[in-house]
């Protein structure tokens, strides 16, 4: 009887042991989970969520609402199909997108997505299949940029870039005209 109870003393420490190792463990998890949450939350920048394995949105961030125009608790439980064009949707770009993620782990491209307000942007879109230790799919974490400001301004340089080539071919064939009509001038002198 003596024997059990130092036996049931000793177990009781450990499970106390125990107890607190996996409290400090839980705390720091907490801790760990809070910090990611605000630093998420801080990105205003670009589109930041989380899609179910099917592709329906289940996390919002703020910089998310910014691009998109949609609040949390507006979005939450749609399908991420819903920013895309209809020309997409109907050629099944959304599905693709999934497709080659569960495949490949991973999706990066670029096209126009639509706002809550029905105007388009031309974003960068990465989508990240998330699995478990096992391999199962939990899901996808989806970060959008808006390029809108930056297409224009390539556009821009290359419309400049154009003009500046024809300048230099008229230029250059007006020279050799000039120097065509110099030589007939002369001739006709």
């Amino acid at each position: 009887e003596q024997a059990l109870q130092i036996l049931n003393d000793t177990l009781e420490q450990r499970v106390g042991e125990r107890a607190r190792q996996l409290e400090a463990s839980y705390r720091i998890g907490r801790e760990s989970e809070r910090s990611f949450r605000l630093l998420v939350e801080a990105v205003t920048e670009y589109a930041i969520y989380m899609l179910d394995p099917q592709g329906y949105v289940v996390k919002w961030n703020p910089g998310a609402e910014r691009l998109k125009g949609y609040t949390e608790s507006e979005i939450v439980g749609r399908h991420f199909s819903c920013f895309y064009t209809a020309e997409d949707r109907a050629t099944g770009v959304p599905a693709q997108v999934l497709a080659s993620a569960v495949t490949t782990g991973r999706y990066e491209g670029e096209g126009w997505r639509v706002r809550k307000d029905g105007s388009r942007f031309w974003a960068n879109v990465t989508l990240h299949a998330i699995r478990d230790p096992l391999g199962q799919l939990l899901g996808f974490s989806k970060v959008t940029r808006d390029l809108t400001e930056q297409r224009a301004a390539e556009e821009q340089l290359r419309q400049a870039q154009k003009m500046e080539a024809i300048g230099q071919l008229t230029g250059g064939v007006a020279h050799d005209f000039n120097n065509l009509l110099t030589v007939i001038g002369g001739n006709l002198e």
